[in-house]
């Protein structure tokens, strides 16, 4: 039996590459087709998602509060209230301005009423995590991204979310309040 030579070989495997390539553009349309008839996969449709970690047959008053500690910023939440569900991702942005003219930082601390509530709020961004520099007379609006579990205690209707701002001294460094208030940076002697 004689070999195929090598254009005829070529030219079968150019074909069962092409035949493979229609046949992986083809199983898209068959595999949605058989979803569709099935009813597998119907959670992918648009309108049939929903986080099903929201519990929507309760709803939590969470009551925002700020205070600041020896320093002269002004300090306070956009929103003083807000009713939310327990899984339902939530932002709430506060307001804090710098008063003086001179850069300084602070720290946020947060506390909860009750304690207990502490537990089962979940910070995802929140500008406590770090301490704050401002420039002089500085204003900026900074979030607070939340989700309150849905195992809170079913008996806790309201949460109290307090921050406190701490002055941290000398812990701006001359090249960060400079920045931030657009000086040029002195240079390092030597």
């Amino acid at each position: 039996m004689p070999l195929p030579n090598n254009r005829t070989t070529l030219r079968k495997l150019t074909v069962i590459v092409a035949v493979m390539f229609a046949f992986g553009f083809a199983l898209v349309p068959i595999y949605k087709r058989i979803c569709e008839v099935t009813g597998i996969n119907d959670f992918m449709r648009p309108d049939q998602v929903k986080n099903t970690q929201v519990d929507l047959s309760r709803t939590i008053r969470v009551e925002f509060d700020a205070n600041i500690r020896n320093l002269p910023w002004s300090f306070k939440p956009e929103v003083t209230v807000l009713d939310v569900h327990p899984g339902e991702l939530t932002t709430v942005v506060y307001e804090v301005r710098n008063q003086t003219d001179r850069a300084m930082t602070g720290q946020a601390v947060p506390s909860y009423g009750p304690a207990l509530a502490g537990l089962y709020f979940r910070k995802l961004e929140c500008f406590c995590f770090a301490k704050q520099t401002f420039a002089a007379t500085e204003t900026r609006q900074m979030p607070v991204v939340f989700v309150i579990d849905p195992e809170l205690p079913k008996d806790v209707h309201t949460i109290t979310l307090s921050y406190t701002f701490f002055e941290l001294p000398g812990a701006a460094p001359a090249e960060v309040a400079a920045d931030r208030a657009g000086k040029p940076v002195p240079a390092a002697p030597g």
